[in-house]
C-alpha cells in the first residue's frame, strides 16, 4: 500500500520522513486487568520494506499513559477545526461513532470519547440480510419505519450511560448484540431504520450531555456519506448545524487517515 501510494504521488521514499501506521483493531478490552489493545499491521515490517522511519502501536503506548486507547484523533481534530468563536464538535463515524469536543475557550481542556455504535451494526445487519458490504446512502435504512421497542431495548445498554472517558469496539457491538436484542420478527428495513436511529440518538445525547454548549458538528468517516444518518442526527440535533470536514478542505473519507500521518509528523 505504500509503494502504491508513493507511485500515485509521485513522490520517492527519501522524501518521506515518517509514516504514521495505526494498523487494523482485532481485539480492544481497555477495562480488562491489565487492560490491552490488538493490531495488525507490524510497524517493524512497513519500516524494514520501505526503509522509511515507522510511528507505530499508538493505542498500547496511550493505554500506557492511562488512556483508554480510543480516540486517538481529538488533538488532530484541534489541531484542524478548533474555533475560538464557537464550541464545536467533530463526530468521526467508523465502525464505532466518537466525538471530539473542541471548546472556543483556549484554557479549556479538548476531549474525546467513543459514544457507541456508528456504522458497525448497520454494516453488519445489510451484509447478514442483502449481502451488501454497506447501505449506500441510508437509502434501505430510510424506506424501514422505527421500531420503539428494539429501540428503547438496545437503549439499555449500560455502555451507554458510562460517564467518558470511555471506548468500545465490536468485541461489544457486533451482530450477535443485535439478535439478542430482536427478540420479536421484524421486517429487516425497520431493523435497519431502528439501528440508524441507535447512531444518531447515541451521539445526540452524548453531546448534548457533554458538549452541550456546541452549535456545529463536522462528520467525518464513512458514516458522513450516510444521508439518512446525517437527517437523523440533524432531527436529534436541532440545536446544532451539522456539517462535515469536507467544508474545510480534507474530505470526510481520508481524516482518519490523515491523522495518523499528522500524529506522526507530531513524533
Amino acid at each position: 500500500t505504500v509503494f502504491e501510494l508513493l507511485t500515485h504521488a509521485n513522490v520517492t521514499q527519501d522524501q518521506v520522513r515518517a509514516i504514521g501506521s495505526h494498523g487494523q483493531t482485532i481485539r480492544h478490552a481497555p477495562n480488562a486487568s491489565p487492560p490491552y489493545t490488538v493490531q495488525i499491521g507490524d510497524g517493524n515490517v512497513i519500516a524494514q520494506d520501505t526503509g522509511i522511519t515507522t510511528v507505530a502501536d499508538f493505542r498500547r503506548r496511550d493505554m500506557c499513559a492511562g488512556g483508554q486507547g480510543a480516540p486517538l484523533v481529538p488533538a488532530f481534530h484541534a489541531a484542524l477545526y478548533r474555533s475560538r468563536e464557537i464550541d464545536r464538535v467533530v463526530l468521526n463515524i467508523g465502525g464505532m461513532a466518537n466525538i471530539s469536543i473542541l471548546p472556543a475557550n483556549a484554557d479549556l481542556p479538548v476531549r474525546g470519547f467513543d459514544t457507541g455504535p456508528g456504522n458497525v451494526l448497520l454494516d453488519a445487519w445489510i451484509q447478514h440480510t442483502k449481502g451488501e458490504m454497506y447501505d449506500a446512502e441510508g437509502l434501505w435504512g430510510r424506506s424501514g419505519t422505527v421500531n420503539t421497542r428494539l429501540l428503547n431495548t438496545m437503549l439499555a445498554d449500560p455502555y451507554f450511560s458510562l460517564p467518558p472517558p470511555k471506548s468500545t469496539g465490536r468485541e461489544h457491538f457486533n451482530l450477535g448484540w443485535l439478535q439478542r436484542h430482536t427478540t420479536e420478527a421484524l421486517s429487516p428495513p425497520d431493523i435497519q431504520a431502528t439501528l440508524v436511529e441507535l447512531t444518531s440518538l447515541t451521539v445526540a445525547d452524548a453531546i448534548r450531555h457533554h458538549a452541550g454548549t456546541s452549535r456545529e458538528v463536522l462528520v467525518c468517516g464513512g458514516g458522513a456519506y450516510n444521508c439518512y444518518l446525517l437527517e437523523r442526527l440533524a432531527a436529534n440535533l436541532p440545536e446544532c448545524r451539522i456539517g462535515t470536514t469536507g467544508e474545510f478542505g480534507l474530505a470526510q473519507r481520508w481524516v482518519e487517515a490523515a491523522a495518523f500521518a499528522w500524529l506522526a509528523r507530531q513524533t
